[in-house]
């Protein structure tokens, strides 16, 4: 009888301490909570909410329903930004994860001082958003900039490239290219992974370099391709900052680097159209969230997992 008890005793501290320990972690998670619903939640509720209204910050919104969605379309700018941005983004993206992927391959051949090289190249991912690198393009690509310099060498004249509406939004799509830091080191951490034996036993069948990267390469690392494709148009969709600083936040010139998102902000934040803008916001996610349904979708018919 006394065994007995003394396991009922032992299972019911077991339990007050399991009550603890919720008790402890409901704590220690308040905050996060918190934080999700004050700052996450609530505005993007009320962002939906003042989406179906016209609301300039000085008066009470108004509902007006589907007007903010349907004056979308009648808008010429709005859809110059959208243009501008698809552009931006399917160009720029694949430039990037395939410049990615090329250094990913020279880098994981073995090289000396291989960390030196991988925080080189990662550097411009931490700074390509940035205002400083922003301003530094800026200048690269003015008409006295270091373009111009190294072009004047070889008696080429050059253009005031960030000036120019048909080149500005280029020189934003290299600027993205250059920030391929993070997806190499995501690349190369995937081809850490692919086992040597492949190469051996295909090299000895006698596969060339180039079958040997479209017929093993590829597919195995298919998986982490797709993961940084997603994360990359993701990020691309939100770009601002370098279309803010190197247009002086006109979008200019003539509108060709008129980002989405700096649209959005110049609805919002100076001509106070925030039940406008709101519905731009919106939209934005739904096309976000649309490709990135449509890359899960086409994903089954190019992505290998190991089952």
């Amino acid at each position: 009888m006394s065994v007995i008890q003394e396991v009922a005793k032992t299972r019911g501290a077991s339990r007050e301490l399991r009550k603890g320990d919720g008790k402890a972690a409901a704590i220690f998670l308040a905050p996060w909570f918190l934080g999700l619903g004050l700052i996450t939640a609530f505005p993007l509720l009320a962002s939906l909410y003042l989406s179906f209204t016209d609301y300039s910050l000085l008066e009470a919104p108004s509902w007006i329903g589907l007007e903010n969605y349907q004056r979308m379309f009648e808008d010429p700018r709005w859809l110059q930004s959208l243009s501008v941005t698809l552009r931006y983004v399917l160009i720029s993206v694949p430039l990037q994860l395939m410049a990615a992927l090329a250094l990913a391959m020279v880098l994981d051949r073995g090289l000396r001082g291989l960390a030196i090289y991988r925080s080189v190249y990662y550097l411009p991912s931490l700074l390509g958003s940035s205002v400083a690198i922003a301003l530094l393009w800026r200048q690269v690509f003015g008409a006295d900039g270091l373009v111009n310099q190294v072009l004047g060498y070889f008696g080429i004249q050059g253009y005031g490239w960030v000036s120019h509406p048909d080149y500005a939004l280029g020189t934003l799509m290299i600027l993205n290219v250059w920030t391929f830091g993070a997806p190499m080191i995501i690349f190369l951490a995937g081809l850490r992974q692919i086992p040597a034996m492949y190469y051996e036993a295909a090299s000895i069948d006698g596969a060339s370099k180039v079958r040997q990267f479209f017929n093993i390469t590829i597919p195995l690392l298919s998986p982490i391709i797709f993961f940084n494709l997603v994360l990359q148009l993701i990020g691309a969709f939100q770009s601002f900052t370098q279309a803010f600083i190197v247009s002086g936040g006109t979008g200019g010139p003539v509108d060709s680097t008129l980002f989405y998102t700096l649209y959005l902000y110049q609805n919002g934040f100076k001509s106070f159209d925030m039940g406008y803008a709101s519905a731009m916001a919106w939209f934005l996610l739904l096309i976000v969230a649309g490709m990135t349904a449509v890359n899960f979708l086409a994903s089954k018919y190019w992505v290998f997992y190991d089952d």
